[in-house]
């Protein structure tokens, strides 16, 4: 069964680029670091390398948050948790990769050195103190 990510959840994901927090487990421990993403209809597209990229190849149990403040107040946030999965296929690959620079707007072969994963939403938190 597919969960489905709510509109205004999939809204505030979508708007200009944020930077996300990806929380992996290490020998039973949290470990979150920041990171560039892209979101598409229920999947989340991240690109990692080091210690993150090991801990999702042993569990692939994530979270991610991304949060929009203005001078420390919180405008707006959004939790995900979901299933990671590494991907494998080059044309694939290639794709995350342009997707999520363009999106940030660096060059479209920028953080070639790093492995392109998919985060399969399992369930969302949000919250918009804008409106």
């Amino acid at each position: 069964m597919t969960f489905e990510v709510p509109a205004k959840a999939e809204e505030l994901l979508t708007r200009e680029p944020r930077i996300a927090h990806l929380a992996t487990c290490h020998d039973d421990r949290p470990h979150v670091a920041p990171l560039w993403y892209n979101y598409r209809a229920g999947t989340v597209e991240i690109t990692t390398t080091g210690r993150k990229l090991t801990n999702i190849r042993k569990n692939p149990r994530v979270a991610m948050s991304v949060q929009q403040d203005d001078a420390g107040n919180a405008e707006w946030g959004v939790t995900l948790r979901g299933t990671a999965t590494v991907v494998e296929d080059e044309d694939e690959r290639d794709a995350v990769f342009k997707r999520i620079n363009r999106r940030y707007g660096a060059a479209e072969d920028a953080w070639e050195e790093n492995t392109p994963v998919t985060i399969d939403v399992g369930s969302v938190d949000y919250w918009d103190y804008e409106t």
